[in-house]
């Protein structure tokens, strides 16, 4: 048991040695903490993605090809996709692989769509085929929701919507999980089919490893690495900020719990901060700015409203508090420090497998916020 752990904690270790996991997405920034986390505790992980999109990147760094089966090919390509689940006949299965970018959707909609909407019916339709599966986790995002720019938190019943093609795909993704649930895995024949669909909501998360263009904290630490200021789109912009590790325990409290409590957790859950942790997108960039020093600073960009982007979105997480007991472990300035920290410990040449390894033992040995 890792020092400070608690004895659920050490139980869900127990539950995940020598568990059969299928994770798409697995070269991505939060696929690669999830496939860390896995490994760590003894699940065998099939991973199943893309190449990684940029260079450098976590999957590469943490050196985790060695350590997982990994399929490098589209989930827009069903017959593959198909075939892979179905050969590594996995227990769990979590969907992650996506075009996760807003930005970029505007430029490439198609391609978002096809992805993220099509790429979730191709997986949940081989998933009707892999009679071993008994717990699937479809993750898709806070910007799923129709958002209002109220100062409301979203609950899970709230109207999907989506303003540009990376939100609204998010949306559909919902749609088809939804509609692949009732249709083929009924919450109320459970005993049945055996198979519990859930889909997860996050929001805008930080941590070390994420190159991705177009993202806060990527940006930030490019320019701090290259002595230039960074530059800010909508300052003013709120967003529920926390570390990836915050959802992706969620994820993981969501793949396991099929296996205990059945169709009890079938649904949609979200997995926010704590209201500390909206703040808008200066507040982090001034944080930053002081934990990285070295005369790093920021400026706005003058074409912060070139593209439409939410000014105000919040989640509530009420229902995962309540029902599975999940709440938030590190306070905002905490997961930007950890965040700071692991830059500095990469860019400085350490072993940021062990170093990301800490993390997560310090992250699960840590008590709710």
């Amino acid at each position: 048991m890792v020092s400070g752990q608690s004895e659920l904690e050490d139980m869900a270790l127990n539950f995940w040695k020598s568990r059969r996991v299928f994770l798409t997405g697995h070269t991505g920034f939060k696929g690669s903490w999830l496939s860390l986390w896995l490994l760590s505790m003894g699940a065998e992980v099939s991973g199943y993605s893309l190449e990684p999109s940029t260079s450098p990147n976590l999957y590469s760094a943490l050196g985790l090809a060695k350590d997982m089966a990994s399929t490098i090919a589209d989930v827009r390509d069903a017959d593959t996709l198909e075939r892979t689940i179905r050969s590594f006949r996995p227990e769990i299965v979590i969907h992650m692989a996506a075009q996760p970018l807003v930005r970029y959707s505007y430029e490439n909609p198609v391609e978002t769509y096809a992805t993220n909407v099509m790429g979730t019916v191709h997986l949940l339709n081989a998933v009707r085929h892999t009679p071993e599966v008994r717990s699937v986790v479809i993750v898709t995002s806070d910007k799923c929701y129709e958002n209002r720019e109220w100062v409301w938190p979203y609950r899970e019943d709230e109207a999907m919507g989506g303003y540009d093609p990376y939100s609204s795909s998010k949306g559909c993704a919902e749609l088809v999980t939804a509609a692949f649930r009732r249709s083929y895995f009924p919450p109320d024949k459970h005993s049945e089919h055996k198979v519990a669909i859930t889909s997860g909501r996050a929001g805008n998360v930080i941590g070390g490893g994420d190159w991705a263009p177009d993202r806060l904290v990527p940006d930030i630490i490019r320019s701090f690495t290259a002595n230039q200021p960074a530059i800010i789109r909508n300052p003013r912009a709120v967003r529920p900020w926390q570390h990836v590790l915050e959802p992706l325990s969620g994820y993981l409290t969501l793949a396991e719990r099929p296996f205990t409590d059945g169709q009890s957790v079938t649904g949609a859950w979200n997995f926010g901060p704590s209201e500390a942790g909206a703040q808008p997108v200066r507040y982090l960039a001034d944080s930053m700015v002081k934990a990285w020093g070295d005369g790093a600073a920021w400026v706005p960009a003058e074409d912060e409203q070139a593209v439409h982007e939410a000014h105000l979105l919040n989640l509530d997480s009420s229902k995962a508090r309540t029902l599975l007991g999940w709440r938030p472990r590190w306070r905002l300035d905490e997961a930007l420090a950890h965040t700071v920290d692991w830059y500095r410990e990469f860019y400085h040449g350490g072993d940021i497998r062990s170093f990301s390894l800490r993390q997560i033992e310090h992250y699960a040995s840590n008590p709710t916020a």
